[in-house]
């Protein structure tokens, strides 16, 4: 797969990625509803939880017609003369603003209708109304817009304000929003949540293009003018008292003095009841009491228009770094860093809920993994495929260089791009009566000796960790330290020089040529050498080359002179001593060397000495 089409697939999908993460960030921030936002509120919870209770608005009282009150007036519904008594009594506990959260719909006993609204004329007072949508039909209007709505009786409205109580759930019934304006038949028309606020500050709510200006607080809104809710905690987090306490005339124990009173039914399996983070059952009074009581306080959750734009910017942040970290980065990396970011967005969104701000905290993460697992996918393909074309290579180049060599070259393409002085130990070797063989046997034939020759060369240099440096026709050039120096290259050097001729000598006196050729010769030296690359700019090889090279081959041209196999160097045989290896010398001379000033101590090794080199050697 080549570099350009690698390039071009990388480009599409990062394309691919973006395009993702921008069209579930239009979602979020024109508000619609998707399964990111069900995940989110899951997430909302955690928050809400970790957080824990709130302190409510201590203007905001809840009078209960609870199981209680029903039971000491042995009826429900309750007619509405108990109701007017109730509320005649709350106007007399000193309430500053009442709200009705019961619908008057619909005529009962006409003196009591008319004594109820007498009672609500006591006091401001604001009563429900309800409105019935339908959830397939869209409207134009920005706004809620209810297909129907239940009013109370025209004797109620005027007697007081009206106000819609619907509220908005998610997709587990809780609800998250308050609507703060309704699109009625009657024309706009603030909800009851917010009329009842106005209704206790004596001061109409105003509105900006994101927020609702209720009394001296700015209250951000989120899209179509909706309140975030922020629960302050389970059932009657905010104070709420029996009706039974003002009807039993135990009113001298209850002040209302200056409290927004909200009145609403309560007993159980009649009043509504919401699921909620604290509580699953908590009367949807108490859901309208903290849509209040947020607003008065200006304690609602800030979640507007430019915190959704920072939700959709956020992801696609989060989807191009890491993409680009993937095919970048290592993998391991990569993915430790995007983990890192995604939990230090949820940290963010938790410490910034503390302070009022709705964050989302599953966007970033729900548009970000899909690109990102792509791209990891991608780059652990294209790595799996580098790897493999690397790995051919190397096994290519090993056949033309020595394995340890390719190796090491395929690791680090700089090795030896500075040449390399250190000590070394060097073996030549030949094959004696080759030429010979060669004319007798012919190209073909003599190929296979060959061929053979050089596996048992290149199959006992490995054993002994060596390097093949070259392979010269009938002879090798061996190096020991070529990689690395170190205190065993010439013990390994010199059992390798035995191995050789005991292991050639075996394969001549079994399948070999037979008596065209007798023997192996080997000289080997210990010295300084310089490792280095040598050769054209785009056609090298690694050599060592130096005196101690020389003298080496020099060496291997003495064993034919004296008649033996082996020749080595009192450098070589004492730098094995020194690594724990110490040959029986059957035979020493010292010698001059062509093209060699100083003489030169060597050891001798017949074929038969050879054999018992390893029954006699020392070994430490």
């Amino acid at each position: 797969m080549n570099t350009r089409f690698q390039a071009v697939l990388f480009t599409a999908v990062y394309a691919c990625g973006i395009v993702w993460a921008i069209w579930l960030a239009q979602i979020h921030i024109s508000g619609r509803l998707s399964l990111i936002d069900r995940l989110e509120t899951y997430l909302l919870d955690l928050r809400i939880l970790a957080n824990g209770p709130q302190t409510p608005s201590a203007d905001v009282v809840i009078v209960a017609i609870d199981d209680e009150t029903v039971d000491d007036l042995g009826r429900f519904p309750l007619g509405r003369g108990d109701v007017a008594e109730i509320v005649e009594k709350i106007a007399a506990a000193g309430a500053s603003a009442l709200a009705v959260d019961i619908l008057l719909a619909g005529t009962t006993q006409e003196a009591e209708d008319n004594r109820l609204a007498e009672a609500l004329k006591k006091l401001p007072s604001l009563i429900a109304s309800a409105g019935q949508f339908n959830d397939r039909k869209a409207g134009t209007s920005p706004f809620p817009t209810p297909d129907r709505e239940l009013m109370p009786l025209p004797l109620f409205v005027d007697a007081a304000q009206t106000g819609l109580v619907n509220v908005s759930t998610d997709g587990g019934g809780t609800p998250r929003y308050l609507p703060m304006v309704f699109q009625t038949s009657a024309g706009l028309s603030p909800s009851f949540a917010l009329r009842a606020a106005g209704l206790f500050l004596d001061r109409k709510p105003s509105f900006t293009l994101e927020a609702v200006r209720v009394g001296g607080n700015l209250v951000p809104l989120d899209l179509k003018w909706h309140l975030p809710l922020r629960y302050y905690g389970p059932g009657k987090s905010i104070k709420t008292l029996s009706a039974t306490q003002l009807l039993s005339g135990t009113q001298q124990n209850v002040s209302l003095d200056g409290r927004l009173v909200v009145l609403a039914v309560t007993a159980t399996a009649v009043g509504d009841r919401f699921n909620t983070p604290f509580d699953p059952i908590l009367p949807g009074a108490e859901v309208l009491a903290t849509g209040i009581s947020n607003l008065l306080q200006g304690s609602g959750l800030e979640r507007d228009g430019s915190i959704r734009r920072t939700d959709g910017a956020v992801t696609l942040v989060f989807t191009v770094f890491g993409m680009l970290a993937m095919g970048l980065l290592p993998l391991a990396t990569a993915t430790v860093l995007y983990i890192i970011a995604l939990v230090g967005w949820l940290v963010f969104t938790a410490a910034a809920y503390a302070n009022g701000y709705w964050f989302n905290g599953i966007l970033p993460l729900a548009g970000s993994i899909a690109p990102v697992i792509v791209a990891a996918v991608m780059r652990q393909g294209f790595d799996l495929a580098r790897f493999r074309r690397m790995a051919r290579a190397r096994d290519a180049l090993s056949r033309f260089h020595a394995p340890g060599l390719a190796a090491r070259i395929s690791d680090d393409p700089e090795f030896l791009k500075v040449p390399r002085q250190q000590n070394a130990a060097i073996l030549f070797l030949d094959l004696a009566g080759y030429t010979g063989l060669s004319e007798k046997f012919g190209p073909s034939r003599a190929r296979e000796v060959l061929k053979k020759f050089h596996t048992v060369v290149v199959d006992e240099t490995m054993k002994h960790d060596g390097v093949v440096l070259d392979l010269m026709g009938d002879g090798a050039m061996i190096g020991f330290g070529i990689l690395e120096e170190s205190r065993t290259d010439a013990a390994r050097a010199c059992r390798c020089a035995f191995a050789l001729v005991r292991e050639i000598g075996s394969w001549l006196s079994s399948t070999g040529p037979g008596s065209d050729i007798s023997s192996v010769r080997v000289g080997g030296h210990f010295g300084p050498v310089v490792i280095s690359r040598l050769g054209h700019e785009y056609h090298q090889q690694v050599a060592a080359t130096g005196d101690s090279v020389n003298s080496a081959s020099r060496l291997q041209d003495a064993a034919r002179q004296f008649g033996v196999c082996v020749v080595l160097s009192r450098d070589l045989t004492s730098a094995a001593n020194e690594g724990a290896f110490s040959p029986i010398i059957p035979s020493t001379r010292t010698i001059s060397l062509r093209g060699r000033q100083q003489p030169i101590e060597i050891g001798l090794w017949t074929a038969s000495e050879v054999g018992t080199v390893f029954s006699t050697s020392r070994c430490r």
